[in-house]
């Protein structure tokens, strides 16, 4: 009687439990909801300007890399301005 019971404990929670495929499915739409969370897109290949967050079943998860504005320097110049009593120099910006 013992035996039947446990081998009946062991059919119940065995057929319960999601079926492999079910399980991939899943974690796949977890990847892919995931990738769109980061504003990724699942394509075939990623760009060049483009990484790889993480991969949507089989094709990569391509993320734009984040655009850096290069800094640029303000330019300063030297110009002379002549007043009535002298000559003073003065720096300005452009």
């Amino acid at each position: 009687m013992k035996i039947l019971c446990i081998f009946l404990t062991f059919v119940f929670t065995a057929s319960c439990g999601p079926s492999v495929s079910q399980k991939k499915t899943k974690e796949d739409l977890e990847r892919k909801r995931e990738c769109y969370l980061v504003r990724g897109a699942c394509k075939t290949s990623c760009n060049s300007w483009e990484y790889i967050y993480n991969y949507c079943s089989t094709e990569p998860c391509c993320v734009v890399r984040e655009y850096q504005k290069p800094l640029i320097k303000p330019i300063t110049t030297s110009s002379y301005r002549v007043n009535d009593k002298s000559t003073i120099l003065h720096k300005t910006r452009l």
